[in-house]
């Protein structure tokens, strides 16, 4: 099972860096020097600023590497804009989008057949082959490669000929496998194939290779340029073109620095967490967001209060009920975020899962805001004030003191961590919030040392499974890195995960069934609870670029953002949709 958490790494890595882009910035970074006037400086020289893109909020320092494989750090673009994958995912249409592929299809129950449009090339002109899909993905067979769990399932891959590839199975997990399909670079095996273990995992990648629309340009320590690729194959086979020419991905240090160049018109894309955007969405600033009016964002993850089940007294999930009741997650959407985040539904699914939400068992085992439920759930738990402090103790009469962890600087987490303390000492539990470092947090997370944190590991995904996942995995390690940070053991609930795995991904009648039966042991138990979901954040300037995303008219709806491991699930298509704002 060692491999299996490696699995979970690029899902997690886009959850771990829009916590990050949540909070205001972790890391610091080096100072950073706008772009001056009507032409910004580049390392190769001055760009035309009605052909380049500004973005900020996805790298908070120096660019650290352009190897694809690492999905958690590499410089903006290298996966989406540099290098491709198969498919795209359209979270809306809620289907996969061919890509790199022409298409695929399971030929039987364990073989699936990628057929690849012809005619792609990388880069440097060497043609792409299913030599290179098949390389890509025997990469995993090496033991510290993310995907390395993904050969514990699949048996062999065939390049049938350059246009085909044959996928064979001992177990077909269809969720997981879409998830891949559409989560894995393709590098050229032309380039890679002499690369040991270590290069492939940590190696920088200087001068990267894709078959994608754009090539890295320059980087420098606060910034990285991209340069679109004239000759790009899905201009004439996808008919379709991203709009600038270059995108300068900016390294701001803090928010209020990336929202003075947005406001001075240096920036065209902010995808950070900036406070007060009504205000700026209803004034005259020239800004956009994806709603008009709240929450403003799209939904990118759910926020989850995570409970250390190995401890007292959050082993007991009656306690855990009463918790999970004195939470006014709307005070929060409305005081902390001012309305850019919606509270969550209690089972966490995002608003693009609510088909497989089981209202009826929502009505049975849900939970709500409610103080007077929580005391009384405490107290038929026999959770009680033995010396007079308006706070109950432990069942034994041991004192209760939990401490909620959230990193420190994530301003809006600490003033919602504030409030989950002050709600549930309304309902008699003390609750202490603390904010240690990052990776701190990480390390207390990792190895199990913590009462309660709050996380958001899990972005919007193809399946719902990916946080059933999060939720339940098993067996439980001395070191939990990516999943299950509560230690929950529940072999039902792990067996139902992995049951939903096994069912094909259009089969939507068969993963409700099993997603209902998975919703009643998390409300019943809430080894987890959602607070709210994340906006996929989102501002955007009309003074040089117009036609951003947007829920009104006939605007784009996918997402602007250039997050790391979201140009699959949109991103990319915004690009090509965006046009000059004098035309």
């Amino acid at each position: 099972m060692r491999n299996r958490a490696r699995f979970m790494i690029p899902l997690v890595a886009a959850g771990l860096l829009a916590a990050a882009c949540t909070g205001g910035g972790s890391t610091p970074s080096p100072a950073v020097s706008p772009p001056q006037g009507q032409g910004a400086v580049a390392d190769r020289g001055e760009l035309p600023r009605n052909e380049t893109l500004y973005t900020t909020g996805t790298q908070w320092g120096p660019p650290a590497n352009y190897n694809p494989i690492r999905e958690w750090d590499h410089a903006v673009g290298t996966k989406g804009l540099v290098y491709e994958t198969l498919f795209h995912y359209d979270a809306t249409a809620a289907q996969l989008k061919p890509w790199l592929a022409a298409g695929g299809s399971w030929i039987d129950d364990t073989t699936y057949e990628v057929k690849l449009r012809p005619g792609i090339t990388w880069s440097d002109g060497q043609p792409f082959t299913a030599a290179d899909v098949k390389f890509s993905y025997e990469l995993g067979k090496m033991e510290t490669i993310p995907y390395a769990d993904l050969w514990t399932w699949l048996e062999s891959i065939e390049a049938v000929d350059d246009q085909t590839v044959r996928f064979t199975f001992s177990q077909a997990n269809y969720q997981q496998w879409d998830f891949n399909l559409y989560g894995r670079a393709i590098v050229p095996q032309h380039i890679w194939k002499d690369r040991g273990e270590k290069e492939v995992l940590d190696g920088v990648n200087e001068n990267p290779v894709g078959t994608g629309a754009y090539k890295v340009m320059s980087s420098g320590q606060d910034r990285v340029v991209l340069q679109r690729r004239d000759d790009w194959w899905g201009k004439t086979a996808l008919n379709m073109e991203p709009k600038p020419r270059y995108i300068v991905d900016i390294a701001t240090p803090s928010n209020e620095v990336a929202m003075g160049m947005l406001l001075q018109k240096q920036l065209d894309l902010s995808n950070n967490f900036l406070p007060g955007v009504a205000n700026l969405v209803n004034g005259n600033f020239g800004l956009t967001t994806y709603y008009a009016e709240p929450p403003y964002m799209l939904s990118a993850n759910t926020a989850w209060l995570v409970p250390n089940t190995t401890r007292k007294p959050m082993d007991d999930a009656a306690f855990r009920k009463a918790l999970a009741h004195s939470i006014n997650t709307k005070q929060i959407v409305e005081s902390v975020y001012g309305n850019l985040v919606r509270a969550s539904s209690p089972t966490g699914l995002l608003p693009q899962w609510e088909k497989f939400v089981d209202q009826d068992v929502v009505s049975s085992s849900g939970f709500t805001f409610d103080t007077a439920k929580a005391k009384q759930l405490l107290a038929d738990a026999g959770y009680r004030d033995r010396d007079g402090d308006g706070l109950v103790e432990n069942k034994d009469g041991s004192k209760i003191d939990l401490t909620l962890i959230v990193p420190s600087g994530w301003t809006d987490w600490m003033e919602s961590a504030r409030a989950i303390a002050a709600g549930a000492k309304e309902a008699g539990i003390a609750v202490t919030p603390e904010f240690p470092d990052f990776n701190a947090l990480v390390e207390q997370r990792t190895e199990g040392n913590f009462d309660l944190l709050v996380n958001n590991d899990r972005q919007l995904s193809n399946s719902p499974y990916t946080y059933y996942e999060y939720i339940f995995q098993l067996p439980v390690q001395k070191q939990q890195n990516t999943v299950n940070y509560a230690r929950y053991e529940n072999e039902k609930a792990w067996d139902l995960t992995r049951q939903l795995d096994r069912i094909k991904t259009d089969d939507v009648a068969g993963m409700q069934e099993v997603i209902s039966q998975l919703q009643k042991i998390h409300l019943d138990d809430l080894p987890a609870i959602p607070l709210w979901y994340n906006g996929l954040w989102a501002q955007s300037s009309t003074s040089v670029w117009k036609n951003w995303s947007s829920a009104q008219g006939n605007a784009p709806k996918t997402g602007a953002t250039m997050w790391r491991n979201w140009f699959e699930l949109g991103g990319f298509e915004t690009l090509t949709q965006l046009q000059p704002a004098g035309s």
